[in-house]
């Protein structure tokens, strides 16, 4: 009987060990879905690559459009910060034009917008970038690209990830193919929701999670 007694509490602290160890595996985070770079990833460097692309150095206009902070971290999968982790954000004007010679497109571009930021995330994964929210932009007749950012993010012993950042309650997020061509359960992992923030701007959080090479 004792002998009985000791296997089942034995049997039953393994089962809870066994659903613990589920419940905390089923509570990390999962790695971002991957996107395409796109076409207009800058092939050229850029003097100024600072994290405010509403600002360019020497120039004493500001970007037009809504300003935004896209901020967040960068984590691994077992929800570790990921410091100094190197991240390009690049994106289209308030106008949906990127300053880039392969985009063709006849909306005007913004001379006043940086349109491109490098930074390094610091000692937690951290990172930020104050920016315009970005405009749509025709890809085709019957397609319409909705307004996104697009992130690469790079460190060593890391899949490099690139990806891209959508905003939650866009009518073109609900027919965009890039965007439909992700798992619907991965979807959300994409879409920020921006709420008031600091310094007159909206802000958004963006949690960007990297696999382990």
């Amino acid at each position: 009987m004792a002998d009985q007694v000791r296997f089942s509490r034995r049997t039953a602290l393994q089962a809870a060990m066994g659903g613990l160890a589920l419940s905390v595996t089923a509570a990390l985070p999962a790695a971002t879905p991957t996107q395409t770079a796109g076409p207009f990833f800058p092939k050229h460097d850029q003097a100024d690559k600072d994290l405010d692309l509403t600002r360019i150095e020497g120039h004493a206009k500001t970007a037009r459009g809504e300003v935004i902070v896209v901020e967040g971290r960068v984590l691994d999968e077992q929800g570790q910060p990921v410091a100094e982790a190197l991240v390009d954000v690049w994106q289209a004007n308030m106008h949906g034009r990127y300053a880039h010679e392969a985009d063709t497109s006849t909306a005007p571009l913004d001379p006043d917008f940086q349109g491109w930021a490098r930074l390094r995330t610091d000692a937690d994964g951290r990172f930020r970038v104050r920016t315009i929210k970005p405009g749509a932009y025709p890809v085709q007749a019957n397609w319409s690209r909705p307004p996104h950012i697009h992130f690469k993010v790079a460190r060593r012993g890391f899949h490099e990830l690139t990806t891209q950042m959508y905003f939650a309650g866009d009518a073109l997020n609900d027919i965009d193919r890039l965007l439909l061509a992700v798992p619907e359960a991965d979807r959300p992992k994409l879409v920020v929701a921006f709420t008031d923030g600091v310094e007159g701007a909206k802000a958004g959080t963006f949690e960007i999670v990297l696999r382990r090479a």
